[in-house]
């Protein structure tokens, strides 16, 4: 199942995912026009490629490693680091260990729906 816009309750395990890359799968767990929330799956090696939008954009890392670039900026992060990427500003990673990335948009992201 797709996540509605505006669902109060979305449960993770009906949500389907889908590709968006090469060893990458996202799922859109709850969204409303002010804000979304996205749950990206990386295998090892797979590659979030460098681009920018009209986002805010909060990254929690629930789960891997990554070697993420922000504003020509490169860190690599784990586990309980959070980025934050104001609009605009281009960013892009490499997953180093396969992990789970989870991103909150200001104002959702339309494209993904």
């Amino acid at each position: 199942m797709k996540t509605a816009k505006n669902n109060i309750w979305n449960f993770n395990s009906d949500i389907e995912s889908e590709a968006c890359g090469d060893g990458v799968e996202r799922k859109i767990l709850a969204y409303a026009d002010e804000m979304m929330c996205v749950e990206n799956h990386f295998k090892k090696g797979a590659i979030g490629a460098m681009h920018h939008h009209p986002h805010t954009q909060i990254t929690y890392v629930v789960s891997g490693e990554f070697e993420f670039t922000i504003d020509g900026e490169k860190k690599i992060v784990k586990a309980g680091d959070a980025l934050l990427k104001r609009n605009s500003i281009e960013h892009g990673c490499v997953c180093l260990k396969e992990g789970i990335l989870l991103d909150i948009f200001n104002p959702m992201r339309e494209e993904f729906v």
